[in-house]
């Protein structure tokens, strides 16, 4: 892609209020039928039939009209004449698995498939909308004041613990926690192969990739990425997956799954960055079943943020929280004992 093909790619981008990734087991359906159902208390079919009839309904990228039958696998991308504004948020009564609060903050479980916060084609169904409806003046810093409550994030399809700030204070410290390397964070994580080390340092500078803008790559020096360095210890040994603890000591887009990637040992199950095919293991007709049915039960990349450690803003109390493994993990993992014979 040119330059300019790229820079006009990402102006349009702008214009982007909804993007829809249809489920596998979608029927066709109308895609005004479609869209209408997916965000009934945001917009109206009239509405998408109207924006259908001026070119800025696309699916895969193409214009379609409004009786085109979406399919699964399809994306979908509703356009409107002005761009998104960049610090809205939309309140939106979605319920929130708090397992700690207080005054000052709260610790909360993010489930799988669910946004951290708004951005381009994503302005509907995140955790930040979540807490808009829930809390009322989170505090945010000035540069990011569509991330109200935000010290830190985790991938849309990873799980786990994350704390929120209520107040400015504990907005500053939190952060400064999370950025001095203080705060304490351990996740869990199946990644292809056997992992050679019971214990290991990965490091390298991570970046945007240079080919694909999606996805993040290890680079040699700083002059294409930031430092990042992940420490892990393995749990447990499937023989052609390994069961890992990682620890971060520094917090990079994408960190634990494009380190791995760079070791050669790609996440379970991680479309991104190439785990989710048969990586290691036999060309026999029955392992290869036996994965595909493990990619059904986890259909993301296989990492939890299991543990999580601060100190509290207010009392000074180190404050730690654990969480069990997600049920998905659990039965991927249960499937890999038994079919090794443990």
């Amino acid at each position: 892609m040119s330059e300019e093909t790229e820079k006009q790619t990402e102006e349009q981008e702008l214009f982007v209020h909804h993007t829809i990734d249809v489920d596998k087991g979608q029927e066709p359906l109308r895609v005004d039928r479609y869209v209408t159902n997916f965000l009934p208390a945001i917009v109206s079919r009239n509405k998408i039939q109207n924006a259908a009839k001026a070119g800025c309904l696309h699916v895969n990228d193409k214009a379609v009209k409004s009786n085109y039958k979406v399919k699964a696998g399809d994306q979908i991308k509703v356009l409107l004449p002005n761009p998104v504004r960049e610090f809205e948020v939309i309140a939106e009564n979605i319920p929130l698995d708090i397992r700690y609060e207080d005054d000052d903050c709260l610790v909360l479980m993010k489930e799988a498939g669910m946004v951290v916060h708004p951005g381009f084609g994503n302005r509907t169904g995140t955790l930040v909308n979540a807490l808009t409806y829930h809390f009322q003046n989170l505090p945010d810093r000035s540069e990011q004041a569509d991330r109200p409550g935000l010290v830190h994030r985790l991938d849309k399809d990873t799980t786990g613990l994350m704390v929120i700030a209520k107040t400015e204070w504990a907005m500053t410290h939190l952060a400064k926690q999370f950025y001095d390397r203080t705060a304490h964070r351990r996740y869990v994580a199946l990644v292809w192969g056997d992992v050679l080390e019971d214990e290991g340092r990965i490091e390298g500078y991570i970046g945007r990739d240079l080919k694909v803008r999606q996805k993040m790559a290890v680079f040699p020096d700083e002059d294409y990425g930031k430092h990042a360095v992940t420490h892990y210890k393995v749990l447990e040994r499937f023989g052609y997956i390994t069961l890992v603890e990682c620890r971060l000591e520094t917090g990079r887009t994408h960190q634990i799954r494009v380190h791995f990637k760079h070791i050669g040992h790609p996440l379970f199950n991680d479309a991104r960055y190439g785990g989710d095919r048969i990586v290691k293991g036999t060309v026999y007709t029955k392992y290869k079943q036996f994965v595909e049915n493990c990619f059904k039960l986890i259909p993301r990349q296989s990492l939890h943020a299991k543990e999580l450690g601060f100190e509290h803003p207010t009392t000074g109390e180190k404050l730690m929280f654990d969480s069990d493994f997600p049920e998905d993990m659990l039965e991927v993992i249960g499937k890999w004992r038994k079919y090794m014979g443990k």
